[in-house]
């Protein structure tokens, strides 16, 4: 099975949500003022200077070598591994295929935002999109390393494990079942991510000079997504400097807000699957064990940095209409965790 796709619309323009970007910017510079103006605050415009800068690197620091990772795994996924050993191993049926790649994860542990650059290689092997995404979303949370280091940080105790992992699954794949109705899923595609498709199909057979195309590869995946990458930290730096985390703190006792509060905090801060667990774990006594599943289920499905990697793959509306379909599952989920106690 390989990808035949054709691009719809020409790649005469790049199309990038900078607009957005600048806008939101925008939006978080006026929030830092206010804050700096607020009275007593005590915060100054050095401090916040260097607080965005920390930030930003850490978060840059800490996803650049599951980026590479992903690059690299992308790159022997599509150069060396044989269509008929990747795809023999998966069922025909939609609803099962989709299941199998879920678990992927397990046997590929890069944390999220590497899985970004693996996602676009599978694509490129013949994945439809429904079948990527349910990957891209599950394949973070059933990353055994995550599921160990949650273990680690909250034991069995509260389900928060169990519901991290099942929720984590389920919802995976409730998005990829909801892609799979769109009349024209490759339309959810960037037309330039398309091109690349289609570009990889017309040479896919030419087995001449791997290593070559395999560097060329390489440094073409890199500059697609580090500019993505490097964009969505400085947005997570931003945001954590213009919202304080004794605001969202203070909510943590209302069983609705809570969870609220724990999902934007999660989106904010950016943090890889890996560790999530033991930042968290500092605010177990202030939330509930809704709202630490809500945290631990959104953060490495949906958060700044992932859309802005994702942005490099798939349509700004796409996204738009995923992070909906998660948040309110994922809401829904901690929510329901809460009122069952």
């Amino acid at each position: 099975m390989v990808l035949t796709r054709e691009p719809t619309v020409a790649p005469s323009r790049r199309r990038t949500p900078w607009r957005a970007l600048v806008i939101l910017a925008g939006i978080l510079v006026v929030l830092i003022g206010v804050r700096v103006a607020t009275p007593g605050s005590g915060i100054s415009l050095t401090d916040i200077a260097q607080d965005f800068v920390t930030l930003s690197l850490s978060v840059v620091i800490e996803s650049l070598p599951f980026v590479i990772l992903g690059v690299l795994i992308s790159t022997v996924v599509q150069l060396w591994v044989p269509d008929r050993w990747f795809f023999a191993v998966l069922p025909r049926n939609g609803l099962l295929r989709r299941g199998v790649l879920s678990l992927l994860g397990v046997l590929l542990p890069v944390c999220e935002c590497g899985n970004v650059p693996l996602a676009r290689g599978l694509v490129v092997r013949g994945l439809s999109v429904p079948e990527a995404m349910t990957f891209l979303l599950a394949a973070p949370i059933l990353n055994p390393i995550t599921i160990v280091t949650t273990v680690q940080a909250f034991g069995w105790s509260d389900g928060i494990v169990v519901w991290r992992v099942l929720g984590g699954f389920l919802i995976a794949n409730a998005v990829g079942w909801l892609l799979t109705r769109h009349p024209d899923p490759d339309s959810l595609l960037t037309p330039d991510f398309r091109a690349a498709c289609a570009a990889h199909a017309h040479d896919v057979d030419d087995r001449a000079h791997r290593l070559r195309r395999g560097a060329g590869m390489v440094t073409a995946e890199m500059s697609a997504v580090l500019p993505a990458l490097f964009v969505g930290s400085a947005l997570a730096g931003l945001i954590q400097v213009a919202i304080s985390r004794e605001a969202l703190v203070a909510l943590g006792g209302d069983p609705v807000l809570s969870v609220l509060a724990l999902m934007t905090l999660a989106f904010v801060v950016a943090m890889c699957s890996n560790v999530d667990a033991f930042f968290v774990l500092s605010l177990g006594s202030t939330f509930s064990p809704g709202a630490i599943v809500a945290f631990l289920v959104f953060g490495p499905m949906i958060d700044v940095k992932m859309l802005a990697l994702m942005r490099t793959t798939f349509t700004a509306r796409t996204l738009v209409v995923v992070t909906a379909v998660v948040a309110l599952a994922v809401a829904a989920l901690g929510l329901g965790l809460n009122l069952a106690r």
